[in-house]
């Protein structure tokens, strides 16, 4: 909202030496130029407050359904990179200047807590990250780059529009200090059309967060930045008696000093994490008449903490690092279900704990234009004191008392790269392999969304995901284009597979009513993809600028002996193309158009491929006017055409949809 330049696309795969360090972090290493990797500078999503809206520009890189943070559920908002295979938990590991983003328990991310006007610059790393990202980063990385507390500022904005929405959001800062606070409110709209009934509402948000951010110069040359952060949201789920509320609070501490020539960088970060989610759901009565109460998940208490160190040394064409990390979670869920005679009849508490300890080294060589690299890692990944136990309410009594053994893994990974340039162009290839150990949230809960269950499974094992990829790129004056091929193979994912249909009663799930599916989480043999990604940009004259990007992915399943019903079906959720165009034009001095477009091809909700959901374009168009120097009006129309965006089916053929056309206004203040 506080940015005042225009919009500008990802600079394709831009060498990452010549990023400028400014706050306690290292800079990305040498070798990252072998990768295929994008970063996005602050105008680049400037045109809305929400993060993860804009990051879905960038070809491949979406939450698990079609539906924003803005309307999603908060298990549902994990990011994944490529659309090999999307999950609720997430395939991508997000941090914010090194701190992990993903919830401690769910592995999802709460991008109410990640306001835009916070954020200075993004890198999206695709494919496997290894180095210093480590476990959780199987499909890619999002790196944040925090605004750094420098020169005294004064930032504030309001919006308001269709929808009920209303949004203000303030940053203010001085003498290495600065303090963000936001609020946001949507009344939201009705995501069911046809055969809407009594049962269904609009999907309402209410949210709020704040940060505080210190920046400091030590006397011995390193810097530190000290952050702490709280977030609080509240959401209607679209279904009457159906609602979640979320909150968390995260603190970090890191000293860090670049490295140069005869002198050693390093950096030193400790950080932690504290989240709760409350999630009621329900079940839909007969015609979309009424609902019943299904689940009341009113707490899941969860804490995540870990630390880094890294040593990093330039000596000549020679850049090496070295480093270790450690992160642990552990969380419960206590929740009431079996809704019975106007009652909770039964009571689940389920949770565990998880800890995963790496170390890695990483080298590359810098020769004219050729540029070499590779590095390993070996992560040890834990679970233990798990539990899962259910009582009935009435009696006392326990029903269900499970205590899964603990078990452990040692898991090697590693990259290597290659880079030439080639004056206004390079070419490059890399080969990789990552892991993502399964969440708290997958080993130990069950969850419910209207009549379909998923049940959770504590014997999930670590997904890895192989990969090889080639990559070119051209750039004259004002123009610039990159393509990248990929194929990768990823190794035991985590899949919700479909193990029963209602009217039925199952082992532990109990009765699933008619038109409900039951399904549970299992490792599924492997997802085999082939993509190719295309990014470009070009200056057509001195006030114009094009963007765009495509991303091709054919995926298919392999579910072998475990879920041979799954076997040639195309991974839930990802889409065949995605495809982003965008338009820039500085009409004057003050005024600035822009216009961004988005398709993307059919998904299936569902893992037998039963439920198609339709492909979608949408076409945004914002304005901005300078009223003074300090001053900006703002006009945003989303979904210009008021497309109907698929969004979910059930299994009785119900289907969601995205939020219509809405028009925003809005002030800014910067001084």
């Amino acid at each position: 909202m506080f940015d005042v330049a225009l919009e500008t696309a990802p600079a394709p795969e831009a060498p990452v030496s010549q990023v400028v360090v400014t706050g306690a972090r290292l800079p990305p290493s040498a070798g990252e130029g072998a990768f295929a990797i994008t970063t996005l500078d602050d105008p680049a999503w400037a045109r809305s407050p929400r993060l993860d809206e804009q990051l879905a520009r960038a070809p491949g890189v979406s939450l698990f359904r079609r539906t924003s943070s803005l309307a999603a559920n908060p298990t549902t908002q994990g990011l994944s990179l490529r659309a090999i295979a999307p999950s609720g938990a997430g395939r991508a590991l997000i941090t914010l200047d090194g701190v992990p983003q993903n919830d401690p328990f769910g592995g999802w991310v709460i991008w109410s807590g990640l306001p835009a006007e916070t954020i200075q610059s993004v890198r999206l790393v695709r494919g496997a990250g290894a180095q210093a990202y480590g476990a959780g980063a199987l499909t890619g990385v999002v790196a944040l780059v925090g605004r750094d507390g420098g020169a005294p500022v004064l930032e504030a904005g309001v919006e308001a529009g269709g929808l009920g929405y209303r949004r203000a959001a303030v940053n203010a800062g001085s003498g290495g200090l600065l303090a963000s606070v936001t609020a946001e409110r949507s009344d939201g709209w009705t995501p069911v059309r046809e055969g809407r009934g009594e049962t269904d509402e609009a999907l309402a948000l209410d949210t709020w967060s704040a940060a505080l951010r210190y920046d400091t110069r030590l006397s011995s040359g390193p810097a530190m930045a000290a952050r702490v952060a709280v977030y609080d949201e509240n959401r209607r789920s679209g279904l009457v008696g159906a609602d979640a509320r979320s909150r968390g609070a995260q603190a970090s501490l890191t000293l860090a000093q670049s490295p140069a020539q005869g002198r050693n960088g390093w950096r030193l970060q400790a950080w932690t994490l504290l989240s709760d989610l409350q999630n009621r759901s329900v079940a839909v009565g007969a015609g979309r008449a009424f609902t019943t109460p299904a689940n009341d998940q009113f707490e899941t208490p969860a804490y995540g903490y870990g630390f880094n160190a890294a040593l990093r040394g330039v000596r000549g064409p020679l850049e090496w690092e070295i480093g270790a990390d450690f992160r642990a979670a552990e969380g419960e869920t206590h929740e009431r279900f079996r809704y019975m005679s106007g009652q909770f009849t039964r009571l689940r508490e389920a949770g565990g704990q998880t800890t995963t300890l790496g170390a890695y080294a990483d080298a590359s060589w810098t020769a004219g234009p050729w540029l070499v690299t590779g590095d390993l890692r070996l992560d040890h990944w834990r679970a233990f004191d798990a539990r899962r136990r259910e009582f009935d309410l009435q009696a006392g009594a326990a029903i269900l008392d499970e205590t899964p053994a603990g078990r452990s893994t040692t898991t090697p990974t590693g990259r290597v790269g290659l880079r030439r340039d080639l004056g206004l162009g390079f070419v490059r290839t890399a080969a990789y392999a990552g892991f993502r150990p399964p969440s708290l949230n997958e080993l130990h809960r069950p969850f419910r969304v209207g009549n379909d269950v998923t049940e959770a499974n504590a014997a999930l094992k670590p997904e890895r995901l192989y990969g090889v990829e080639a990559g070119a790129g051209l750039e004259g004056e004002g123009a610039s284009v990159s393509v990248t091929l990929f194929i990768n193979r990823l190794q035991d994912p985590v899949a919700n597979v479909t193990i029963g249909q209602g009217p039925a009663i199952f082992p532990t799930a109990g009765f699933i009513p008619a038109g409900g599916v039951l399904r549970q989480r299992q490792n599924v043999g492997r997802i085999d993809a082939v993509g190719v990604e295309l990014e470009g940009r070009a200056d057509l004259g001195e006030r114009l600028v094009l963007t765009g990007a495509v991303m091709a992915t054919e995926a298919e399943v392999d579910g072998g002996s475990e879920a041979p019903q799954l076997t040639g079906k195309r991974p839930a959720q990802a889409p065949r193309l995605a495809a982003s165009a965008g338009l820039e034009w500085r009409a004057s001095e003050r005024l600035g158009l822009f216009l961004a477009a988005r398709h993307e091809g059919a998904r299936f909700d569902d893992d037998l491929n039963t439920r198609r959901l339709a492909a979608a374009t949408t076409l945004n168009l914002s304005a901005r006017y300078s009223v003074s120097a300090s001053t900006r009006l703002e006009i945003d129309l989303r979904n210009a055409f008021d497309a109907a965006v698929s969004t979910g089916r059930t299994g009785d053929g119900i289907t969601s949809y995205d939020a219509p056309r809405s028009l925003r206004v809005g002030v800014v203040y910067v001084r």
